[in-house]
Parts: C-alpha cells; sequence; structure tokens
C-alpha cells in the first residue's frame, strides 16, 4: 500500500490528505521530534475567498466533448467527491489538489458583467454554454452567493441557450428560470449519479444530494418541462459497475430521457488521492479496483488521449459500453426523436443593450 503523510478520514470530506502543489517550489514533510504538537482536527471549516472575474467564458476544442464553452461560478467543491477530474485546477492558485480543493473555495465575482461584454463582442456565435465545465455550480456555496441563479436569469434576458449538469437537488431553487428556458427551447439538464448505494456516497461524494434526492430531482424537472438526461458517472470497475443497469432503470422511472456514462478519470494527483482512499474506505478493494483501472488505461492510472479518457480501453471498458448501449435500448433513452427535441435554440440570441444604446 502507497504511504501518504498525515493521512486521516475527516467527517464530511473526502480527500483524506493535502497533496503537495506540484508547482511550489519546496515540499515540507511532517516528522516526529517528540515535542507536544497540536492534534490535527478531524473537522474542517470552509473558508471561501473572492475573485473579480476578469472574463466569464472558459473555450475548449476538444472532439470529445459536447460543449465548445462553458462557465464556472466556483474554483475549488465543497461537495469533495474523492475521484473530481477538477481537483488538479486547484494547483494553479497554489493551494493543493487534495483536502484544499473541498475546504478553501474561490468564488467569482461579475461574472455577469463579464459574460455581457463577451455577448456584445463583434463576431461572437452563439451556441450552448455549459454550467459548468469543472466545478459543480450548485454546490453548497451556491445557497449562499445565488451566482448560478443570477447567470440563469442574465441568459433567459438574453434568450441565450444553457445546459446544465449536477449532482445537488439545489438545482430545484432555480426551477421557474428553467421551466420558462426550457419553454423557450434554451435549457437542458443533466443530473449525475454514481450510486445508488447511500453509505458509499456518504464517503465518495460526501456532501452531494442523497441518490434518493437526486431521482426526485429529476422528477420535479421532468414535471415542470425541462429536458433532463442522467450521466453515470464516474463508473468505476470493481465498486460501481455493478449498478449500471440499475442507475439506469432508476433514471429512467424517474423521467430522464437521455443518459451517459464516464469511465473514472485520474489525471495528475487525483490517482494518488483515490488510491489512498481506497485502502482507507475499501482496503479490501483497493488492489482489484486499480487493477481493473490499469486494464482500462493502458496499464497506467490514466490516457488523457482524446477517444480514450472518457471510455478507456480494452475487454473490460469494451463490457461497460456494451452493457450501457444495451440497457439504453431497453429503456428507450437516448431516442433519436428526443435526442432532436432536446436541441436548444440559438436563433432567438439578443446581446444585451451595450451603454451606447440607451440613446439611440
Amino acid at each position: 500500500m502507497p504511504q501518504f503523510d498525515q493521512q486521516l478520514i475527516r467527517k464530511g470530506r473526502g480527500a483524506t490528505y493535502n497533496p503537495d502543489n506540484r508547482f511550489a517550489p519546496t515540499r515540507s514533510e511532517a516528522v516526529d521530534d517528540g515535542w507536544w504538537q497540536e492534534a490535527t482536527p478531524t473537522r474542517l471549516a470552509t473558508v471561501v475567498s473572492d475573485e473579480r472575474a476578469r472574463s466569464a467564458l472558459s473555450w475548449n476544442d476538444s472532439p470529445d466533448l459536447v460543449f465548445d464553452r462553458s462557465l464556472n461560478p466556483y474554483r475549488g467543491c465543497e461537495h469533495g467527491c474523492i475521484y473530481c477530474y477538477a481537483r488538479p485546477s486547484h494547483a494553479y492558485w497554489d493551494l493543493s489538489p487534495g483536502i484544499d480543493f473541498e475546504t478553501r473555495l474561490i468564488a467569482r465575482s461579475g461574472l455577469v458583467e463579464r459574460l455581457g461584454e463577451e455577448f456584445c463582442k463583434r463576431g461572437y456565435v452563439c451556441r450552448p454554454i455549459a454550467l459548468s465545465g469543472n466545478t459543480d455550480c450548485y454546490q453548497p456555496l451556491e445557497a449562499e452567493r445565488g451566482s448560478t441563479r443570477r447567470l440563469l436569469q442574465f441568459l433567459l434576458e438574453c434568450r441565450h441557450p444553457v445546459s446544465l449538469i449536477t449532482k445537488s437537488a439545489l438545482i430545484l431553487r432555480d426551477l421557474d428560470l428553467l421551466a420558462e428556458l426550457a419553454r423557450l427551447r434554451l435549457a437542458r439538464v443533466s443530473i449525475s449519479l454514481t450510486s445508488l448505494d447511500t453509505d458509499l456516497k456518504r464517503s465518495l461524494e460526501p456532501r452531494t444530494a442523497s441518490p434518493t434526492a437526486r431521482l426526485r430531482t429529476i422528477e420535479r424537472l421532468k414535471a415542470a418541462g425541462v429536458p433532463v438526461g442522467v450521466i453515470v458517472a464516474p463508473v468505476i470497475p470493481g465498486l460501481t459497475d455493478h449498478e449500471l443497469e440499475s442507475l439506469l432503470d432508476a433514471a429512467r422511472e424517474a423521467g430522464a430521457d437521455s443518459a451517459g456514462w464516464v469511465l473514472l478519470r485520474l489525471p495528475r494527483e487525483v490517482a494518488p488521492l483515490f488510491e489512498a482512499w481506497l485502502h482507507e474506505h475499501y482496503p479490501e478493494r483497493a488492489a482489484k479496483v486499480m487493477s481493473l483501472m490499469r486494464q482500462c488505461r493502458g496499464g497506467g492510472d490514466y490516457d488523457s488521449r482524446y477517444g480514450k479518457r472518457m471510455r478507456g480501453e480494452g475487454i473490460f471498458a469494451e463490457l461497460i459500453a456494451q452493457r450501457f448501449d444495451k440497457a439504453c435500448r431497453r429503456l428507450g433513452l437516448n431516442d433519436p426523436q428526443t435526442r432532436a427535441a432536446r436541441e436548444l435554440d440559438t436563433t432567438a440570441f439578443r446581446p444585451p443593450r451595450s451603454q451606447g444604446d440607451l440613446f439611440d
């Protein structure tokens, strides 16, 4: 088993330690020198700092993503999902991708103003914005800050299409806006489901909504006329893959009309963080899970190649893909006619009035 310094299970947190920031010029190591040391707390408070946004949209040209632009109101995520592929990005802010990612958050302000400026740029082409492409825009901090709701209000005013993905039932707070956006064919939502096992969820994704709450969220979105699908993500070989069909069945019964899946991704610091979590919470399965993952990743912890990073390769990955496709056909998920009806309207977009227009 790998050795990790100061590893500790903390209530409500996913990571068990803070790996060194890979950009830091120095490294520190805890050593017991025999002198009294203050005990490491088992509970950690969340600390939020503010960042005035200089731009709103993040752009990508990845061939395996369905969007080319995204908007992230927050850096870091209090949900604490141990597998989160966004953890390594916290290193860019001189913070650790481990416990810091869950407890030292950055809230971005001024996003509506910056987004309005980008909408008014000459040559801006309207296509759906993904909220969020990195961390969950409905993490607990949103209940206090309300940044996502303000963005939705602005997008509705501008008739700009948006897609959202979340693990949180907090999205129901904005059901009024989402229903109106959906009526205008400007919004669709995906709910991320990982497991129906509540005990597993508590350690794997400690501050996310329960599986029952997520299914109930799908029901209420569907009832309000909001197109809603499910993303089974991540599929973790040897830990959650046996639930694939059950998750799709439950989501379909709740009202989901589309589905996708993503194989567990372990880029950079996520691999040792996830392996440490496995040894702490599921030591009897750790070796098997990591072995299966490496079989799907060409022998390594991760493969970042386009076309491989989301699905993996090899016999086990192919088996998951076949099971997913078979279950979707049985349940009528991803029907071509339904998919066409879910296409968002980009023709109604109207940029916000610039200051000069006020005098026209």
